[in-house]
């Protein structure tokens, strides 16, 4: 009997099923069950290593159940696939880690717990054998986050407590705080715990009497919502889950913004006020009305679920029907009023549409061909644009920060916004279709919005809904930490204080930077930004804004006060402070490098599909983006363009009362001291990464509008409305961009 390479042993049961014995040349050894001579069944295995595993096999395969106990002292005890953990399992790694949850292909994916030997435990989402999704994470100190997780760090927002009783809730990104959020120090009311999960998906807590917090931008701020700001023998307070009683309760609670870690903002809120207000209902009982739901009430409560689904089921089929059709270029027909798809989708299915748990309804794709061929343009897979949009996740709602009330949702990976639109609007945008698609495809770099789908849903009451996806200009790995909605006039331009959270769209007065830019760069944006005005001057469109959104660097972006003097006559910039005596060397968050297409992602997004951008700075060369420490991004327009904000630092009025506060002069050399003294002026430089685009052209110039423009320029100045003729709103427009917010480098 030959023990090399043979079956030994072995007991022959029913056809082709046995029991036997094989050893290998280089030692293995199995002893189990086999069929067709393939290990299939239940058996045991060992290496020459020392590792060994015991459970069911199929196909010469570990599949199945089975235990893995490898020569290192790690031990697995789960379900398996094809050689790999796949399914529910544990695992027992030689440090005395452990994982309990599930896996995938070998790697922990899903659901899971993971103790590590130093006491510290994580329960939540993985994704790739890495935490991802929602999860809470509690260390041995007594700290915990519950929020989300991005590639094993927090991302996203979530709430932070510590040992003391202290909660920090915001934002963060890639492992640091960013954005804004609210700190409530040990002894303070806290939320309900409703409020508080209620809080990772959206930012609540704004200051209704808030005091400002000036702090010089190169003061190391104390900061006490941080890990490292109280010993660790001031963590002793495990998490609550149930309650959130605490004693000797404070009225204070800091609102703050961070940048990548970097408190650069704090503002106290007293909560003395509506703890006065809320005193006369702390009776031991209490009884809240309850008012009864009818069948409307819950309709409109499910309105946007049957709108999401039914979406979804639509571009589903319009997609799948439309794909298989041979690529071409478009027709004059293709824009017509024949060039529509139809179907009924039955809740209960039919031969052409599947089942569905919505209501039934009608569905309706405009123009097809020529949303398929925008698509393209973009490198826009067919599979892919149909699993972001009608994948399992589905579709997320967002708030709409305009006045249309319109709906907005924001597909699963962030590519694409959803809108529904009124009547007129869907009219707009069939009758300047054919140009602009003929404007989009000449002009690869417009910042114009990105149409890809246009869609209505018809409801058996009659009712219909019209929508378009866009393409997301903010479709990226940074952390927008502004939005600005800016459209170059000031009347009503502004948003109240009292409104103002981490999610806020700005308007034109509240802009308060002014960017400089590479001058080739500059030229780029300004010139295409003119062209499509000229374009939407030629389709009768007004009230379209430039969609501006800012990525802060930080702790690079915190740089120095720059002092600039001004006096009759306007004189250089200093970087040189007045109690020293050499130039301020100004840190660099941002840097310019040669274009590699091998090392940065070129494949076209959903806003932009240009090529890289030209760098007066770097030779006329096309040019990347480097952030230190973080990415390399492809500089294109709109997109990852790098800038200096510069903001005028204003005096702080509330500790002004007294006249106690001085403004900084300095004297001018060989004048006297009473008459020719110059003010120092304080300007803050941020090094910040520019998104942008302009939105919101679908509003033609129409009846309504003139008598708007009639109405209000009798009331307001003619020149600071919104609403101007064609023409003016265009040129105010590029004026308003050239000179207020890009304006040339000094």
């Amino acid at each position: 009997m030959e023990e090399n390479g043979r079956i030994y042993g072995s007991s022959f049961s029913n056809g082709d099923k046995m029991k036997g014995k094989y050893k290998w040349l280089d030692g293995t050894i199995y002893d189990g069950d086999f069929e067709s001579e393939k290990m299939t069944g239940k058996g045991l295995i060992r290496w020459p290593s020392g590792s060994k595993y015991e459970g069911e096999f199929c196909g010469g395969f570990l599949h199945g159940n089975g235990t893995l106990t490898s020569s290192s002292g790690c031990t697995y005890r789960g379900g398996w696939r094809m050689n790999a953990q796949h399914g529910i399992g544990k695992k027992e790694y030689s440090n005395s880690d452990v994982y309990d949850g599930l896996w995938k292909e070998g790697v922990q994916e899903g659901c899971g717990k993971y103790s590590w030997n130093n006491g510290n435990t994580y329960i939540g989402n993985w994704k790739n054998g890495k935490i991802e999704g929602r999860g809470v994470m509690k260390w041995t100190n007594g700290d915990t986050f519950d929020g989300f997780w991005m590639n094993g760090v927090r991302h996203g927002s979530g709430v932070y407590r510590f040992a003391d009783g202290g909660v920090y809730i915001g934002t963060w990104n890639n492992g640091l705080r960013d954005g804004k959020g609210t700190f409530y120090p040990a002894g303070t009311k806290l939320p309900s715990l409703k409020n508080l999960c209620t809080s990772l998906e959206t930012e609540h807590f704004i200051a209704s009497k808030s005091k400002p917090v000036k702090r010089s931008l190169s003061e190391n701020i104390p900061v006490v919502s941080r890990l490292s700001s109280r010993p660790k023998s001031q963590r002793t307070l495990s998490l609550s889950t149930t309650e959130w009683t605490l004693q000797d309760q404070s009225d204070l609670v800091y609102e703050r913004e961070y940048a990548q870690g970097v408190l650069i903002m704090e503002r106290i809120r007293d909560c003395s006020v509506s703890s006065v207000k809320n005193k006369g209902q702390n009776n031991k009982f209490s009884v809240n009305h309850v008012e009864k739901s009818s069948y409307m009430d819950i309709f409109k409560a499910h309105r946007g679920y049957f709108l999401n689904l039914n979406l979804q089921l639509g571009i589903r089929y319009t997609v799948g029907k439309i794909t298989p059709v041979p690529a071409r270029e478009v027709r004059s027909s293709d824009f017509g009023d024949r060039a529509r798809i139809r179907m009924f989708f039955p809740r209960d299915g039919s031969k052409l549409t599947p089942p569905h748990c919505s209501i039934d309804f009608y569905w309706k794709d405009y123009c097809p061909m020529v949303f398929r061929n925008l698509r393209e343009m973009f490198k826009l897979d067919a599979a892919e644009y149909m699993m972001s949009i009608c994948g399992d996740s589905g579709l997320r709602d967002i708030t709409s920060p305009g006045k249309s009330g319109s709906i907005f949702y924001l597909s699963n990976d962030e590519r694409f916004v959803i809108k529904t639109l009124n009547k007129s609007e869907l009219k707009v945008l069939l009758n300047m279709l054919p140009k602009y698609y003929r404007h989009v495809k000449d002009y690869e770099n417009t910042l114009i919005t990105k149409f890809f789908g246009l869609h209505r849903i018809k409801l058996r009451g009659g009712k219909k809904v019209r929508f378009v996806v866009m393409g997301n200009m903010f479709c990226t790995e940074l952390h927008i930490h502004r939005r600005y909605d800016l459209k170059g006039s000031s009347q009503g331009r502004y948003t109240d204080k009292d409104k103002i959270s981490g999610n806020t769209t700005l308007k034109d007065l509240d802009l308060k930077y002014k960017f400089h830019m590479d001058k080739k760069l500059r030229e780029s944006l300004l010139k295409q930004i003119s062209i499509d005005c000229k374009f939407l001057e030629s389709q009768n469109i007004i009230d379209y804004s430039l969609l501006l959104g800012l990525h802060f660097r930080a702790p690079e972006n915190l740089k120095a006060l720059e002092q600039t003097h001004h006096g009759s006559m306007h004189r250089q910039k200093s970087l040189v402070p007045a109690d020293e005596g050499e130039p301020l060397i100004l840190p660099k968050g941002l840097l310019l490098v040669t274009h590699e297409p091998s090392v940065v992602n070129t494949a076209p997004g959903p806003h932009i599909r240009g090529n890289p951008l030209r760098a007066y700075s770097m030779g006329d060369n096309q040019v990347d983006l480097l952030l230190p420490g973080t990415a390399r991004l492809r500089v294109q327009l709109g997109v990852n363009m790098p800038a200096q904000a510069n903001r005028k630092v204003e005096e702080d009025h509330s500790n002004n009362n007294n006249n106690n506060k001085k403004k900084k002069k300095k004297k001018v050399e060989g004048r006297d001291d009473d008459d020719d003294e110059e003010e120092a002026e304080l300007f803050e430089v941020y090094d910040v990464v520019l998104y942008m685009g302009i939105i919101d052209i679908l509003q033609a110039y129409n009846l309504r509008k003139r008598v708007e423009n009639a109405y209000k320029s009798i009331k307001f100045d003619p020149l600071t409305i919104s609403v101007v003729q064609p023409n003016l709103y265009a040129q105010r427009f590029i004026n308003f961009s050239q000179n207020k917010v890009f304006p040339q480098t000094p």
